[in-house]
Order: structure tokens, then C-alpha cells, then sequence
């Protein structure tokens, strides 16, 4: 007999992924959405294209993972969609005709636009080969990563800097703007799992704005306990987990005792420690890590009467035996980064004021003087007021197209009332009158008396028929 199929997707005790929500507790409809998107995506390549996937696991979760770009679709699509959808940034990437790799930033719905090169960069799963254990996905893209950004602000920037201070003071901005806020105090630390990190190269010799783009997953372990601990500690955990796994267990099966295994014996040979394994020492971030207890959650006057008795008691043993029960609590772990991919080598070229388009704000290889400058202003104001006259003309335009429509339909419905009370009676006139009676004085008879006599009258037949009447 075939084995009944069991649902697991949607019903009760189903292994469903958990909600952000549900994890750090600050998933909101205001959280920063993203699109990143293929300009032209038959023309970028098979490598620009898995780097413009790579990121979208990057900006996960909010972000659209699944999006599908044609070679039809242009950025106005992109754009138009952004409201509804409510995008607010765009990561555009290209490739222009001479071969470089582009990438835009840009802030929906009215900009700026950053303008980036790809100078190098490398795919995630390139990342991977070169590691010798790599870190695997997870639940690391459940939460949004935590941005660190150094060097984005130079102290030496000043008038003569080719970046001027308000360029770099707005990208901090736009790039802090890409997730959501973090609040320490709130914030658990299990749902920080990724690490984005970007950093600003300092090249003294043309003060260029370079970004290098590095993605790392966090990693924690313990401390201080040898390896049969750990791995003791590693099966006690699969024990009480549903998907135990027994391969996974220390084989005890030819000692006589635990003793046997933590120290190798009477001698004590076989005790391994960190150092004393043969593997590499660890030379990571030690953190003292608090172990989450869960607490009965207790009634008002519980929790009152708790808290009267906790301020009463001072003796000097129990909040020594308190502390002690502190310090157990306390846990110290390593933290490890593993680098997830991709990597990238930005260059930023230029800054746009609107989406996509609009005044150059900042232009890495062209340089205008203040007059120049001046001119350009005065251009796009012009611009901008002679946009605003059309906007205004034409909203004039689409009012006075409906009115004059909804009073068409208003005489329309008049008329076609006043039509109906006419017909409501059957007329000589109406085509609806009815002919059974015989009354036709109106219709096809009368038109054919009507007719001979005309005839008879014209063949002087008529005077014979009215003498003939009087004789008789």
C-alpha cells in the first residue's frame, strides 16, 4: 500500500520559515524597501546578472527576491511601480558599450542618483571556492544585515577637496537609508546575523570617492571548554531537537567510564584543551554573551509583593548567591566573520539632484567654474518653470475635457427622457399604433386612395364619376 502524502506547507505542525517579525520584533511597513534590477538584461551578461542576484540576497528582506526582469521593461516601468509597491531605493546595474560594469543608487520618487563603476568585483560563489569551510545559507537572510560604514567622512575635506563636505555627508545618508534603524536597547542580538561592511579607501593622490563593498555572516562559538565539552554540549543539543542525529554522537562504547573520554585515561594523556589539540589557536573577539531565561510572567500584586520582599531582603548571602547565579548565566563566546560575498570595488562618478535625471550636482572628471555653474542654474529653473506651465496646462486641459464630457452626457440623458414620455402613446404617428382596428387613414390604404384619385383627376375621369353621382 502506497504511504499517505502528509502536507507540509500549510498545515498544522508544518516546519513553515520564521517571520521577521517574529524574530526581532521591528519589521515594519515603514522599513526601507529595495529593487535591484538589470538595465537591458539580455545585453549585461551572465556574470553582471549573478552579481545583481547576489545582491538582492544581500539587501534580503526587504527586497523584491523574485523579480523577473524582460528586455521590453525600461526604467520607466521601474519607476511607475516604485508608488504602489513602495519601493524607495533602486539598485540599477549595466554595462555601457565599452564594456564597464555600472552601478546606480538611486532614492524614489524625486532622487538624487548616484552614479558608481564597478571597478572589480567578485560573485558570491567565488567567495565560497576560496574558502576552506564556508558558511552556508541559512537563517542569516531572515534579518536585515548591520551597516557599518567607516572613512565616509574625510576630516581634510574642506574647499579644495575634490569631494566636497555636503557630497559625502549626503551619501552616508542615502547608504544608512538602504535598512532599518537599529535601537541597541531593543534590539535582540539574535537577529543580527550579517554584517554589511563598506569602506572608504583614502587615496591622497586625486581624493576620489572609492568604495570597497564586503558582506560577512557573524558567527559566535565557546570559549574556555575542551573538545569532548564541546562536543558533549553539540549532542545534548541534538538529543532534545527533532531532527537528532545519531552520527553526530560520541562513540563511548569501548570505554568503561566518562572518565575514560574527558581524560584519556589514568594519565591523563588524552586530555585535550584549545591549546593542546593541535588546531589553531583562537584569536577572535571574546564576548561575555548573557543566557536568555524564561520568566514566569506574574500577576500585579505578584509582582509587587516580589518586588516589596527582593528591596527588604539585604543580607549579604543572598545577594552573593545572587551574584553567583548571575555569573553562571553569563556565557563567554568567540565572534567569527565568514565573508558570504559578493565583493565589490566602487567608484563614484557622478551625482544627479532627481531620479535617474536632472541637474549634476557633482561630477568626478568634469569641473566647471562658478560661473559656468551660475549659467546651468539659471537653465534648469527655466526648465523647471516651463515644466511646472505645461503641468498646469494640461491639468487645465484634462478639467475642461470633463466637464464638457459630463455635460454631453447630462443633455444626452435629457433627451433621451423627454423621447420616452412622447412614446409612451400610441400616435397615428408611432410606428407602435396598432392596424387590427382597421382605422389606416394614415397608412398604406389613404396613400393609395390618395393616389387614384390624383390620376382620375388628371385623365379628367373625375367630372364623368361626379356627373354620374348627381344623375343618380
Amino acid at each position: 500500500m502506497a504511504k499517505r502524502r502528509v502536507k507540509k506547507r500549510t498545515h498544522v505542525g508544518a516546519n513553515n520559515p520564521v517571520t521577521p517579525a517574529a524574530i526581532n520584533g521591528h519589521a515594519n511597513m515603514r522599513d526601507p524597501k529595495s529593487m535591484v534590477i538589470r538595465i537591458g538584461a539580455g545585453e549585461v551578461g551572465t556574470s553582471v546578472s549573478q552579481l545583481a542576484t547576489d545582491v538582492r540576497r544581500v539587501m534580503e528582506p526587504g527586497t523584491a527576491s523574485r523579480l523577473k526582469e524582460r528586455k521590453a521593461n525600461r526604467l520607466r516601468d521601474y519607476i511607475t511601480m516604485c508608488g504602489p509597491l513602495g519601493v524607495t531605493h533602486l539598485l540599477l546595474f549595466s554595462r555601457s558599450e565599452s564594456g564597464n560594469t555600472n552601478m546606480r543608487l538611486a532614492i524614489t520618487p524625486r532622487g538624487p542618483t548616484f552614479h558608481f563603476r564597478v571597478e572589480k568585483y567578485s560573485l558570491a560563489k567565488d567567495v565560497r571556492k576560496a574558502q576552506r569551510h564556508p558558511k552556508g545559507g541559512g537563517k542569516e537572510y531572515v534579518t536585515p544585515p548591520l551597516l557599518v560604514m567607516n572613512n565616509f567622512s574625510d576630516p581634510a575635506s574642506g574647499g579644495n577637496s575634490k569631494v566636497p563636505k555636503h557630497l559625502e555627508s549626503l551619501t552616508t545618508t542615502a547608504f544608512q537609508s538602504l535598512f532599518p534603524p537599529i535601537n541597541p536597547q531593543a534590539t535582540p542580538l539574535k537577529s543580527i546575523r550579517r554584517v554589511l561592511l563598506l569602506n572608504r579607501e583614502q587615496d591622497a593622490e586625486d581624493g576620489s570617492f572609492v568604495l570597497n563593498f564586503r558582506h560577512y555572516a557573524i558567527t559566535t562559538k565557546s570559549v574556555g571548554l575542551s573538545k569532548p565539552l564541546k562536543r558533549l554540549n553539540a549532542a545534548e543539543k541534538l538529543l532534545h531537537s527533532k531532527k537528532g542525529k545519531k552520527g553526530s554522537l560520541p562513540n563511548l562504547g569501548n570505554l568503561k567510564d566518562i572518565s575514560d573520554y574527558m581524560i584519556g585515561g589514568e594519565t591523563g594523556e588524552g586530555y585535550m584543551t584549545d591549546g593542546t589539540s593541535g588546531s589553531e589557536a583562537e584569536t577572535d573577539a571574546e564576548v561575555e554573551v548573557v543566557e536568555t531565561v524564561a520568566k514566569k510572567v506574574l500577576a500585579s500584586k505578584a509582582r509587587h509583593a516580589a518586588a516589596a520582599a527582593a528591596a527588604a531582603d539585604e543580607d549579604r548571602e543572598d545577594s552573593l548567591d545572587n551574584a553567583q547565579e548571575a555569573d553562571e548565566n553569563v556565557e563567554r563566546r568567540a565572534v567569527k566573520l565568514v565573508e558570504l560575498g559578493p565583493r565589490m570595488r566602487l567608484r563614484m562618478l557622478k551625482v544627479e539632484d532627481g531620479l535617474c535625471a536632472g541637474k549634476v550636482m557633482w561630477h568626478e572628471y568634469v569641473q566647471k567654474s562658478k560661473q559656468e555653474v551660475k549659467e546651468l542654474e539659471q537653465k534648469w529653473n527655466q526648465k523647471r518653470k516651463e515644466k511646472e506651465a505645461r503641468r498646469k496646462e494640461q491639468k487645465e486641459n484634462v478639467e475642461k475635457k470633463r466637464k464638457a464630457k459630463e455635460g454631453e452626457k447630462a443633455g444626452k440623458a435629457l433627451g433621451e427622457g423627454g423621447d420616452d414620455d412622447e412614446m409612451d402613446v400610441d400616435e397615428p404617428d408611432s410606428d407602435f399604433y396598432d392596424y387590427e382596428d382597421g382605422f389606416d387613414s394614415e397608412g398604406l390604404a389613404g396613400d393609395a386612395e390618395e393616389q387614384v384619385n390624383a390620376r382620375m383627376e388628371a385623365e379628367d375621369k373625375w367630372e364623368d364619376q361626379k356627373e354620374e353621382i348627381a344623375g343618380g
